[in-house]
């Protein structure tokens, strides 16, 4: 870390010492308490994953106060990663949001001691309906402990807080253990990059997890000529298209070349424009996967000094991807 450039509110030195031994013991404090719930991690997690994997419904996490702001965060990384969750808040849960939660769906609640009086309704709601319930919470013998049907155990911690009362080493265990579930269930399902990018379509993540196919011109839009067409006819398709390039397929529509204003310009001649393609095309031209990522088809294009690729499945063409595309959508 940097230190902060000095000024009339900067600390006189002790004063900084003690901020630094404050700031030292809370995150030593996190730190143990990470160390002490990774080596307790036993067949209670397995078998939450196993739950939360082969579950019909969502997963509708649940917490009051401080939990519940940890729970929010779960919801939404468990959701951001395949695993289909929301955050139901425990007091409007009493108060007609219970009808959120089906008999397809399992339950996690979050309570640090397990004697959250607001979670009661919904504990007891889960346990009317069959509904299957995870408490996360350090008090195995506690009434949320008791009531469920597995025991996310946290270990016994003290606050960083010197009261010890207000929640900070228990909450980051909490961030931590629902972090380690969600990752754990995106590996188990093979979540991909492009899985991502679907369910993560704006800002700058979305861009640079945008595919070849989301960006590239198909159909009537994709420059082509059969390998025996005159290069006068080839210039035509390029300057109708304006990528600045023409692909050359075969009879059986396979890419076997492309011509680009710079093969026309070092062709020059009186007997170009009467020429087959095939004479001045460049065979076996650059091309790309229309699943790969549009930033690996930015980097093949400037690393091989080219503006266009075509896309082929199958050896055929199925679109082209210009360079100007790839800025155009933020892709870098």
């Amino acid at each position: 870390m940097t230190s902060p450039k000095s000024s009339p509110l900067t600390p006189p030195s002790p004063a900084r010492d003690v901020d630094r031994a404050v700031a030292e013991r809370v995150l030593r404090l996190a730190a143990d308490g990470l160390a002490s719930l990774a080596n307790q991690l036993d067949d209670t997690f397995f078998a939450t994953l196993d739950l939360f994997q082969t579950a019909r419904g969502r997963i509708v996490v649940s917490g009051m106060g401080k939990s519940g702001h940890i729970a929010r965060k779960i919801a939404a990384t468990l959701a951001s990663t395949g695993t289909p969750a929301l955050f139901v808040h425990p007091a409007e849960a009493s108060h007609g949001d219970m009808g959120m939660i089906t008999t397809d769906d399992v339950v996690l609640a979050l309570s640090n001691s397990g004697e959250t009086a607001e979670l009661g309704d919904l504990v007891s709601y889960t346990r009317r309906a069959g509904i299957p319930l995870v408490a996360m919470t350090r008090g195995a013998d506690s009434s949320l402990g008791e009531a469920a049907d597995l025991v996310l155990l946290l270990p016994t911690l003290a606050e960083a807080c010197p009261m010890g009362l207000a929640p900070t080493t228990s909450t980051t265990v909490m961030l931590a253990l629902g972090d380690a579930v969600a990752v754990a269930l995106l590996e188990r399902r093979g979540f991909t990059a492009q899985d991502f990018q679907v369910l993560h379509p704006g800002g700058s993540l979305g861009r640079k997890l945008k595919r070849v196919s989301d960006l590239m011109h198909t159909g009537a839009d994709l420059p082509l000529v059969l390998s025996d067409a005159r290069v006068a006819d080839a210039v035509l398709v390029m300057t109708a298209k304006r990528l600045g390039c023409v692909g050359i397929t075969d009879q059986s529509g396979r890419l076997v070349g492309v011509v680009t204003d710079g093969d026309l310009r070092r062709a020059m001649s009186p007997k170009l424009f009467d020429s087959q393609v095939s004479e001045i095309m460049t065979a076996q031209p650059l091309t790309i996967r229309p699943q790969a990522l549009a930033a690996e088809a930015l980097g093949l294009m400037n690393a091989r000094s080219v503006t266009v690729l075509f896309a082929v499945e199958h050896g055929k063409p199925v679109g082209a991807l210009h360079i100007h595309d790839c800025l155009q959508a933020g892709v870098d």
